[in-house]
């Protein structure tokens, strides 16, 4: 009965691994969607290159700085479990490689390509490593502390904080390094809009995402027998709670539409396995609401050209999902308890901490040696032409 259980635990975790890898289709579609055509091309190879950089980076060096695994021995040794450790490492490195996705929608449209291949591989094998073990592993005793201060452990199922938090926080100096896109905002004080290429592969992103998320929530059980399907419905209330005040504050927009549900996920990660339902249902609509009011502030007042709201939509939503976990999580407000507001006011601080500091140090440092930014004339003639020589819907044939 052994070898069926550990079977079966490997099973259910690849699987959840197979559907957040079918995710990173949906951050590339949503950001595909959301610039402008002359750069559609270089979201969807920077997405599937950022993958790959990841899997190297977790594989040799960010896996075992956050768990003290390495899969340097011998082949027989790893098979033990029916595999299960090295599915787990799959498992995990899909959520790893999600941070240089979701710093790739902040910085679309004018960075250099190899300088942010050389950030994903310091962010994913160094920064977003620290924390995850940190919350996931108990590594430096920081859990032991945030325990004996509040009588609870910070507590962060399936990453709002340790996932999207340190991904949007990490992004937020990266854009601000870069600059934003050349004519976005004029010295008039006036703004271009700069609206979506394409709303039909922005809905198609969104709606991979939210199917994705499934796995990326309940399969964070790791194990069959803890899987509960308690994180099935508070996910999918969170999302329907995104969804509708995004859509009433965003005035029927579709692009905050379909981001609403993405919020929403986003904020019920962290208590996901502990809110009740109308719990999760709050959880989401008040992340709706920070998306779109957050998006807007920083494109228009702060003038702060993140492209695809990655600061807002996943910082922000993520750093409330981890106060939420703590809120609607205590059994006062119906959940199963077991946490501190404290310990995750703690907690998450502490992941945006590190994130920003990550965030400044890596991008800083490529600032000053190699350079952040494509040329004035790059930027004009788009990603698409500069980095990979075609675009995506070429207009003419050429000859040679």
């Amino acid at each position: 009965m052994d070898g069926y259980k550990t079977g079966a635990d490997a099973l259910f975790i690849m699987l959840g691994g197979i559907m957040i890898l079918a995710m990173h289709a949906g951050f590339a579609f949503l950001e595909l969607g959301t610039v402008r055509k002359k750069s559609q091309v270089n979201a969807l190879v920077k997405i599937l290159v950022d993958f790959a950089i990841s899997t190297i980076a977790y594989f040799f060096v960010g896996y075992s700085i956050a768990y003290g695994i390495n899969f340097f021995g011998a082949t027989d040794t790893m098979i033990a479990k029916n595999g299960y450790e090295l599915v787990k490492f799959f498992f995990l490195l899909t959520f790893a490689a999600a941070i240089p996705a979701i710093v790739s929608g902040g910085i679309a449209e004018r960075a250099k390509f190899y300088p942010q291949m050389m950030a994903t591989a310091l962010l994913v094998g160094l920064v977003y490593p620290l924390f995850e073990g940190i919350a996931w592993n108990h590594r430096f005793g920081v859990q032991a502390a945030i325990e004996a201060l509040f009588g609870a452990e910070f507590h962060d199922f399936a990453g709002s904080v340790v996932v999207h938090a340190v991904g949007g926080w990490v992004a937020l100096p990266a854009i601000l390094l870069l600059g934003a896109r050349r004519g976005r905002y004029t010295k008039e004080g006036k703004i271009a809009a700069h609206p979506p290429s394409s709303i039909p592969f922005l809905a198609l992103g969104a709606w991979i995402l939210t199917v994705g998320w499934f796995g990326f929530n309940v399969m964070s059980a790791q194990t069959l027998d803890k899987m509960n399907g308690l994180v099935a419905v508070n996910s999918l209330m969170a999302l329907v709670g995104g969804t509708l005040t995004a859509l009433v504050m965003g005035r029927n927009d579709p692009g905050f539409v379909y981001n609403g549900p993405l919020a929403g996920l986003v904020a019920v990660c962290a208590g996901s396995d502990l809110m009740h339902p109308l719990g999760a249902l709050v959880t989401g609509a008040v992340a709706g609401c920070i998306f779109v009011l957050m998006f807007t502030w920083t494109q228009n007042k702060w003038k702060i050209d993140d492209v695809l709201g990655v600061w807002p939509l996943h910082g922000l939503c993520g750093a409330w999902g981890g106060l939420a976990a703590g809120i609607f999580g205590s059994k006062a407000l119906g959940g199963l308890g077991g946490v501190s507001f404290l310990a995750q006011l703690t907690g998450t601080a502490l992941g945006i901490t590190i994130a920003a500091g990550g965030g400044l140090a890596v991008y800083g440092l490529i600032k000053l040696t190699v350079g952040l930014r494509l040329d004035p004339e790059q930027e004009f003639d788009g990603a698409d032409l500069s980095i990979h020589n075609i675009s995506a819907t070429p207009e003419r044939e050429t000859s040679f």
